[in-house]
């Protein structure tokens, strides 16, 4: 009988030979930890993506000149060859001032709105990016192209490129989780965690927008543990049987997820238990145990990577205001500036935030043209400049990069393309966006295809 050295290590009964299989394991599922192309300073990545696209005007990028211009006709230069949602609404629009009020904050002086007024008080950690550019004028191809560079389904996420390339630390969590918060779950849900071509054990492991985000974490009733891991060893077995037959990588995917979601009962429950945080980091966040919140997620997020996840993708899903975005503007925000900022202080504090990369935007900005009625204005779409804002691992904080014109329709300084971006994000974590490739259908594909290029001014 030939026997391979993984079904040697699976038969074996002692405890070094049982460390040794579960070490195949993981590195049959690309879970081992791996070198990067050079130094960099990134270990783990906390995204924080506001779904359905935040107003810069009103948030990040101060234009006195619009405020000054409110309710004036747009000039219709400045509307020639752009690409609207909406175009039938777009006819002669009127120029919409922001009512928000804007200070600068920290020694750096960056300008942020009062409506970030907790993460004004963190504006030297973090680095902002007023002159992003994307490709796409609706949210679905805006958000697959946010998460993967490609407006085309079926790419893989950055997250699912992060673990490719290096792996991950945590040995009883995947290396990939994404969670929600808002009215729904994030549009293209599985496209934008998902890991495409790549083999599935990259893609994201969405956890659920509840006071139980991990289903089945106990066992039945009357289904010990003993009995569940003769359970797992008979499937082991089989599934075993079936890549020694035809050596596919995906049954070997399929072995590691068992083996995981076993390991997982065990490490869950602590995990997942936010009592357990101090009363005062609870209040800094404005967590509450049990409820389902964005705040819950950060703070989730930070024990994450405190266990050495790789990516976390944290959504928060109602910023589509193409009416009344005053009124949605107070409500979204205090749901997420709070926790935000608490989320950069308490990495910093643990030590964690050289090490974590917090990363904060949308699919695309907003018009400084109104949309709607008079009492109810709003803004569409906007593809020719968004903000995002970055903070810890190697990025240069308390620094604003490129600008808009006075208006804020489009870059004038350092333009900054969301394959820019996310060459900036691998160059934190010291991969070279250049040579992180996975060759499919007869080519080499990267995350930023043939584009982009890391921004300089970004990085520490």
């Amino acid at each position: 009988m030939h026997i391979n050295r993984r079904h040697f290590f699976e038969r074996c009964g002692t405890g070094l030979a049982r460390i040794a299989f579960a070490s195949l394991l993981a590195e049959s599922a690309g879970a081992a930890p791996k070198q990067p192309h050079f130094g960099g300073k990134a270990k783990s990545i906390i995204y924080l993506f506001m779904e359905g696209g935040p107003s810069q005007l009103d948030l990040l990028d101060y234009k006195p000149k619009l405020a000054e211009m409110n309710g004036q006709t747009t000039p219709p230069s400045l509307l020639e060859g752009k690409r609207f949602a909406f175009m039938e609404r777009m006819a002669a629009p009127k120029l919409y001032g922001t009512r928000s009020k804007f200070e600068r904050r920290g020694q750096s002086g960056q300008w942020i709105s009062n409506r970030l007024r907790h993460v004004g008080s963190v504006a030297d950690d973090i680095a902002i990016v007023n002159s992003v550019v994307t490709t796409n004028v609706n949210h679905s191809p805006a958000m697959v192209m946010a998460h993967t560079g490609s407006m085309v389904p079926g790419r893989p996420s950055l997250g699912a490129w992060l673990v490719y390339g290096l792996g991950s630390e945590a040995k009883d969590l995947p290396a990939f989780v994404a969670m929600t918060s808002g009215p729904r779950g994030p549009r293209n849900a599985t496209d934008i965690w998902g890991s495409g071509f790549l083999p599935t054990e990259y893609q994201g492991v969405p956890f659920l927008n509840g006071p139980d985000p991990i289903f089945n974490l106990q066992n039945p009733p009357g289904v010990s543990t003993e009995r569940q891991s003769r359970a797992i060893d008979a499937i082991r077995d089989l599934n075993q049987t079936r890549l020694d037959a035809t050596g596919d990588s995906e049954i070997a995917t399929r072995i590691a997820s068992y083996e995981m979601a076993f390991r997982m009962q065990a490490s869950c429950p602590d995990l997942m238990n936010l009592g357990t945080e101090s009363a005062s980091t609870l209040e800094m966040y404005g967590a509450t145990p049990g409820k389902a919140s964005f705040a819950n997620n950060c703070l989730l997020a930070r024990r994450l990577v405190e266990r050495g996840v790789r990516c976390v993708q944290v959504y928060h899903t109602d910023w589509d205001h193409h009416t009344n975005i005053e009124r949605g503007l107070d409500k979204v925000c205090p749901e997420v500036d709070r926790p935000a900022a608490a989320l950069i202080l308490d990495l910093k504090r643990r030590g964690l935030l050289d090490s974590t990369v917090v990363a904060w935007g949308g699919e695309f900005g907003r018009t400084p043209m109104r949309e709607g009625g008079e009492g109810a204005a709003g803004r569409n779409h906007q593809i020719d400049a968004m903000s995002v804002f970055l903070a810890g691992g190697g990025v240069r904080g308390g620094v604003t990069v490129g600008r808009t014109d006075e208006l804020g329709f489009k870059p004038v300084e350092d333009p900054v393309h969301v394959h820019d971006l996310h060459a900036t994000l691998l160059r934190l974590f010291g991969v070279d966006h250049t040579k992180l490739t996975y060759r499919y259908q007869g080519r080499d594909f990267r995350l930023t295809d043939v584009h982009g290029n890391p921004v300089r001014k970004l990085i520490a």
